[in-house]
């Protein structure tokens, strides 16, 4: 079979055949991520243990030659192994290799259902990926507003810890700075795990204080990113150079074009 012709089957998504290979695709992740969930359960593990790692060995070869086809069958293979989706191909198989010298890290096999998201792709769901690509516009359109709240975030946090080292001490459990900023952070967040907590009235009411603008701090990154969500709702493609402008602009900002299309 040419290359043209497992291009098709492989990377195609609109021929018939294309289509069924990447549903079958789809459904052997599923059920390879399943077994490794499985996997991870004592009881199983120890009564199909077998089982198991023969299951993981097909997969797992089956995964790497479905990779090295990729990159045969690619026209720019480097483009390819760097994109998107040829990292996410190249982490489906990469910690079962890394856990055959380091046993712990085996489970991470899970993460191959990332490659789940071509199930947006293969069945069509464009719906969702323009949603998408609108929630990652936003996201880009406020990342100054977002970097300067983290940023007041790591600060607050990092004077909080400070001050609860001093005010309550090692004998509290407040063994260093950086655990106290731990502390603080996992108050600010309204986490609450319960492994440090004050003992002093001071230390207290600084905690109290810290839950308390936690409950405002949350609030904030949803609002900058709801406002920009807004915003992109507002706006249209120039039917010149496509730039996005608002409803309300009567030329193009970017080109000048006047007769402005969705």
């Amino acid at each position: 079979m040419n290359k043209e012709k497992l291009n098709s089957i492989i990377f195609g998504t609109d021929t018939p055949i294309g289509r069924k290979f990447d549903i079958t695709l789809l459904i052997i992740i599923l059920v390879s991520v399943a077994f490794v969930m499985l996997e991870s359960i004592p009881s199983l593990d120890s009564s199909y243990g077998s089982f198991f790692h023969v299951a993981e060995i097909a997969f797992t070869i089956f995964f790497t030659l479905e990779y090295l086809v990729r990159i045969y069958i690619s026209p720019k293979p480097l483009k390819y192994i760097w994109s998107f989706w040829g990292i996410i191909d190249l982490l489906s198989i990469l910690p079962t290799y890394v856990g055959i010298f380091y046993n712990g890290y085996r489970f991470l096999r899970a993460i191959r259902i990332l490659r789940l998201l071509r199930a947006f792709k293969v069945l069509n769901l464009n719906q969702f990926t323009g949603e998408g690509a609108k929630l990652g516009d936003a996201i880009m359109a406020s990342k100054n507003k977002i970097i300067v709240f983290f940023s007041f975030i790591l600060t607050v946090v990092c004077v909080l810890g400070t001050i609860m080292y001093v005010v309550e001490g090692t004998d509290h459990g407040f063994t260093s700075i950086p655990e106290s900023i731990y502390w603080a952070i996992v108050t600010v967040t309204t986490v609450g795990y319960g492994d440090i907590a004050p003992e002093t009235v001071l230390g207290k009411f600084i905690a109290s204080f810290s839950m308390i603008i936690g409950y405002a701090i949350i609030a904030i990154p949803t609002g900058i990113v709801s406002s920009e969500l807004h915003k992109e709702k507002g706006k249209i493609q120039c039917s010149q150079c496509r730039s996005k402008v608002l409803i309300s602009d009567n030329f193009c900002y970017n080109c000048g074009e006047k007769n402005i299309v969705s």
